[in-house]
């Protein structure tokens, strides 16, 4: 009986717009990450971009774990929102660990394979822009999302490479200056682990369409 009645009662729509502004708060975050790898952008200035979009990410964050606990019928399973809304927020704060590591080691300039890192990070991000919105249309984009999760797994792949040649180079190159390594190793763990939590949040939206196609 409960079943059926929660079958007739309209579901709440508002989850996806807060999936989707998160997504955004990924997207912009990543290029500010990038820029500040690449140098386009003066490196305080990529810092605090992304301590902002961070900012921005914790109070979607918030809004939507208060919408969960408010919202009779919820699109999915609660526990599958909190931890698509819980990974992406994780991936948001990696990115600004990084950035406070960049600040508090000093850094200005970074390995080739940090900044393709960077480049990897912001297709990553927008790989699962892309695949947000489709959450609305899970029966017809099913297809689509399981290509795009796909995608997000073979972007953290190439990552472990950059990573792995980073720091192979990198050691390499520091066998006169361990702290040279040790900074950049430290460097690297924060890039990979940004990609880690893309991951993780493919993995969230995979687990969704498994349950609810």
């Amino acid at each position: 009986m409960l079943g059926w009645f929660r079958a007739l009662m309209p579901k709440e729509d508002r989850f996806f717009d807060l999936f989707e502004r998160h997504a955004a708060t990924l997207v912009d975050g990543a290029a500010a990450l990038r820029s500040l790898l690449d140098g386009t952008q003066e490196l305080a200035q990529a810092c605090e971009a992304i301590a902002m979009h961070e900012d921005m990410a914790d109070a979607i964050t918030h809004e939507a774990l208060q919408t969960v606990r408010r919202t009779f019928i919820t699109p999915f399973d609660r526990s599958d929102i909190q931890k698509l809304v819980g990974s992406l927020d994780d991936a948001i704060d990696q990115m600004l660990k990084m950035a406070k590591a960049v600040r508090l080691f000093e850094v200005t300039r970074f390995e080739p394979e940090m900044r393709e890192m960077g480049v990897v990070i912001q297709e990553a991000a927008s790989v699962i822009s892309e695949a947000l919105p489709k959450l609305r249309s899970l029966n017809e984009n099913a297809t689509a999302l399981n290509a795009l999760t796909e995608r997000v797994i073979q972007l953290e792949g190439r990552a472990d490479d950059l990573h792995e040649a980073g720091l192979k180079a990198l050691f390499r190159a520091s066998r006169q200056d361990p702290m040279a390594f040790v900074v950049g190793s430290e460097l690297y763990d924060h890039l990979e682990k940004v990609m880690d939590r893309f991951e993780d949040v493919a993995n969230e939206i995979s687990s969704i369409v498994v349950e609810h196609v």
